[in-house]
């Protein structure tokens, strides 16, 4: 822990806040995570909630999570087959640095391209 510490004060950026960046950071993951923090979802529901991702894209991001242990995938036996997909117990502990990405993306991440003047700053 002292050498994580030590890293940060010296303005480095340690291997697992790296690994976790590229994790979220890969473009999809950060609205797959959030879709599903409402609670588990199919393919078809996943795929309307979040505007824009492809069949393709979304089963590759979902594989990728779940490689990473963010996503469970479960497979109920019938007819027809039902397969959800839901959090694990890593991915529900990004509740709030999803929430906390949001909070911020309301603030500034303007689509009108006009800065936010929310609290007298300006970009």
């Amino acid at each position: 822990m002292k050498e994580a510490q030590t890293d940060e004060a010296e303005g480095t950026v340690c291997q697992h806040f790296q690994r976790a960046a590229e994790v979220l950071g890969r473009r999809w993951n950060p609205q797959i995570v959030r879709v599903l923090l409402g609670g588990p979802r199919r393919f078809g529901e996943l795929r309307q909630a979040i505007p824009g991702i492809s069949d393709h894209l979304l089963s590759e991001r979902l594989k990728q999570l779940e490689t990473e242990g963010i996503v469970r995938r479960a497979v109920t036996d019938g007819r027809p087959v039902l397969i959800e997909y839901g959090l694990t117990a890593a991915g529900v502990d990004l509740q709030r640095a999803i929430g906390a990405l949001g909070a911020w993306a309301e603030r500034w991440a303007r689509t009108d391209a006009q800065p936010s003047t929310a609290g007298g700053r300006s970009r």
